[in-house]
């Protein structure tokens, strides 16, 4: 067990994310982790993902059937990726002579909203957790799913990570592990950015903008349950003893202007919309429980983004509002993150001469509060990271970069 697993707590709220459950290994290495935990005397409720590549498989599956499968039934077969995962797991645990419940969503007592495929969560009764714990159990937890009306419902992609926060709150522990396979959060993604650096501490609307960027490392939903629920995130490595990154649940002394870090994705559709508002493109979306992402309004008309949305969904949301959306499909996005810079001209220009100087041409730059999101041919998004990156100074050993 790393020397960082805070046993003293009694009750700790682990989730363990695909990268963590790769393949056979990887399940017994989490099963190990658990059982030496519950061994010094912790409890132990651990919410599972999918194993690697699973929910693509299933996926993939359901597009060979149907062109367009009833997000229903797609939430019914998603949903078995996790109770997989809950079931090897189960089974390496009782080999190596712990005990353990495994249970699905439902099963743990995770009401949501009606909204299949992007539900959230309303409400935990932890009944059976409580009572596996109480028999020494290790409690698994099949995560990013719970029930409506006794059908089953997904909390989007990733949402795994809501299903932690929800529990850990609605259990009375006020902080949850998210552990991956990387020992925090980066000022960018290392893959990428060689020069990235590991973060001791974020915070929550940082993080959410990270997120929102295309940073992999939580949900953006999950990070906005946490600030509303009490509950702090750590984002911890499943093979280091490092503390990893806090996600505070607390304001921090933010100071104005910081850049925080770089975020990517390599495809994100940018829609261009008429003959709507704003408000009603938001509006719209909100019936069909999706968001806009960035806006940029210029000569074009209305530009934006719906990140974690199907382009089939954004679009049959706005014609039945009367708008007519097209969507370009060749274009990533390179996002800077940082306190109050969407409304700083002059971070916009560093970002924009940055790229230029580089022989990057963005062909949109959209913003929020304290997002820059720069739109350029998904082939350039993996230099144009390492140019903001550098440009803005992440790599040095302070990341208050006032520009």
């Amino acid at each position: 067990m790393n020397a960082v697993d805070d046993v003293s707590a009694g009750l700790v709220v682990w989730k363990f994310g695909r990268s963590s459950l790769r393949g056979i290994a990887g399940v017994r290495a989490v099963a190990e982790r658990l059982v030496a935990a519950r061994r010094t005397g912790c409890q132990v409720v651990a919410v599972l993902s999918a194993m690697a590549d699973s929910a693509e498989q299933l996926a993939r599956l359901a597009g060979e059937i149907s062109t367009r499968p009833e997000r229903r039934e797609l939430d019914a077969l998603l949903s078995v990726g996790e109770c997989v995962s809950c079931a090897l797991t189960a089974m390496a645990v009782r080999d190596m002579g712990g005990s353990v419940l495994s249970l699905a969503g439902d099963q743990a007592g995770q009401l949501t909203d009606a909204r299949y495929g992007a539900a959230r969560p309303l409400a935990i009764n932890p009944d059976r957790i409580l009572e596996g714990l109480a028999h020494g159990a290790i409690v698994l937890v099949a995560g990013g799913q719970g029930t409506w009306n006794g059908d089953v419902t997904r909390l989007g992609r990733d949402g795994a990570d809501s299903s932690a926060v929800a529990l850990a709150a609605g259990l009375g522990v006020d902080r949850c592990d998210v552990i991956t396979a990387l020992p925090g959060v980066f000022t960018a993604d290392p893959r990428v950015v060689p020069a990235a650096r590991c973060m001791q501490e974020l915070a929550a609307d940082e993080m959410r903008n990270l997120a929102e960027g295309g940073a992999g490392m939580l949900q953006r939903e999950a990070v906005e349950l946490a600030e509303a629920l009490g509950v702090e995130i750590r984002v911890r490595s499943m093979s280091t003893d490092t503390p990893g990154t806090s996600i505070r649940r607390q304001p921090m002394a933010v100071v104005e202007g910081r850049i925080a870090g770089v975020a990517h994705q390599r495809r994100e559709r940018l829609y261009t919309v008429s003959d709507i508002s704003p408000a009603g493109i938001s509006s719209a979306l909100g019936r069909r429980g999706a968001a806009m992402g960035t806006l940029l309004l210029d000569d074009m008309g209305v530009r934006f983004t719906a990140p974690g949305h199907d382009a089939a969904d954004v679009t049959s949301a706005l014609a039945l509002a009367g708008a007519e959306v097209t969507a370009r499909e060749d274009l990533g996005a390179v996002s800077v993150v940082g306190t109050g810079i969407g409304a700083r001209p002059d971070v916009i220009g560093h970002a924009r001469n940055a790229l230029r100087r580089s022989g990057i041409e963005a062909h949109a730059v959209t913003t929020t509060v304290s997002r820059i999101a720069c739109h350029l041919s998904s082939d350039g998004i993996d230099q144009a990271a390492r140019v903001l990156h550098d440009a803005f100074g992440l790599g040095r050993p302070i990341a208050d970069v006032q520009r």
